[in-house]
């Protein structure tokens, strides 16, 4: 990471460094470190409205973690079989070697939302595994898939059979396009 750290960076990074206490020495003599000082909130933009403040020694609730998104999932076993036997084949392909992720990502949604449009039930996407074997393309795709505006048009995914690429790529089963 180069240049200066953002606002986000910042923030995060002075919490994390309040939470941190150094290993307990060797010797009997234990220093208790002193609390975490709060950070100090940045000043408001001028012209905002004021927060609203807690009432003196109440906590302050966190919002809760964000949750990631569930992972389609996998495509039923017999469909699987067929693709993997070659009695089925992907009706369409896409291979996104060579792109970084921000082109990847759009490269990937265009596709998969034509091929529901186009009535396609199994595409093929070919990811690449990676230099060494655990590519970013490989592990992001999944979590695309899962994300609006592909989660409702997959019906489910699972790795490819060695003939249609393995480890670095997926079939990605749609669900039917509504009726016109």
């Amino acid at each position: 990471m180069s240049g200066p750290p953002e606002d986000a960076d910042q923030a995060l990074w002075t919490i994390i460094a309040a939470t941190i206490r150094p290993l307990r020495s060797r010797s009997r003599a234990r220093v208790q470190p002193a609390p975490p000082s709060p950070p100090v909130p940045a000043p408001p933009p001028v012209g905002a409205p004021a927060p609203l403040a807690a009432p003196a020694g109440a906590a302050v609730p966190r919002p809760p973690p964000p949750r990631a998104p569930r992972p389609p999932q996998e495509i039923e076993p017999r469909r699987r079989r067929r693709l993997e036997r070659g009695r089925e084949a992907p009706t369409a392909r896409i291979d996104l070697h060579g792109l970084d992720q921000v082109q990847a990502k759009a490269v990937l949604t265009g596709f998969i939302l034509r091929a529901w449009d186009e009535n396609r039930r199994e595409v093929l996407v070919i990811t690449g595994k990676g230099a060494a074997g655990d590519g970013i393309l490989r592990r992001r795709v999944p979590e695309w898939l899962a994300d609006p505006p592909l989660r409702p048009v997959v019906a489910g995914l699972s790795w490819a059979h060695r003939r249609h690429g393995g480890g670095g790529a997926l079939y990605v089963a749609l669900k039917r396009a509504a009726p016109r």
